[in-house]
């Protein structure tokens, strides 16, 4: 028995090609029920004109299934470019217009959710060694962490809003 090389991409022409399986293509299998029962009835004077017509009608078929891969391949390479966009679009800021703005509505309230969630242990280990004047640290510390990310703007849009507002107040 011979070992198959997985790792190279299916050649549309060979035998193992999902494209050719009569069993999986039930229309294709028709297809050549028809020819060989129209080989039988005309005779060998026409089995070269029908072998051409079965074999164009494969060829049909597998040119519409790689366009159909084709486009699936194009369809998630755009995807996942559309997605690495939108990614890096938070991380990192490309071009010359104002950066994206950074902690929407959605990331502050994650946050706020998180720091409420650890909060709950960190008071627990707070009030347990140290009392109350260890919960009252904790909890400063947690208000302050809340405030600081919920003020926060990115030091572009700092630097923006500086050139932004002239010096003397009157804009021009």
């Amino acid at each position: 028995m011979m070992a198959r090389d997985t790792d190279t991409p299916k050649d549309p022409g060979r035998a193992d090609d999902p494209a050719l399986d009569l069993k999986k293509d039930p229309e294709l299998r028709r297809e050549l029920d028809a020819t060989a029962h129209t080989l039988k009835e005309l005779g060998p004077e026409y089995e070269a004109e029908l072998i051409d017509s079965f074999l164009e009608k494969v060829g049909e078929r597998i040119d519409r299934r790689m366009d159909a891969t084709a486009d699936r391949q194009v369809r998630r390479h755009l995807a996942e470019r559309q997605m690495s966009a939108a990614r890096g679009a938070a991380g990192r800021h490309l071009g010359d217009g104002p950066p994206p703005a950074l902690g929407g509505f959605g990331q502050r309230f994650g946050f706020a959710a998180v720091s409420l969630v650890l909060a709950v242990p960190l008071s627990a280990i707070a009030a347990y060694q140290a009392h109350l004047a260890g919960l009252v640290v904790t909890w400063v510390g947690i208000v302050g962490v809340n405030v600081a990310q919920a003020r926060r703007l990115p030091l572009g849009r700092r630097a923006n809003e500086r050139e932004r507002s002239p010096a003397d107040g009157w804009g021009a």
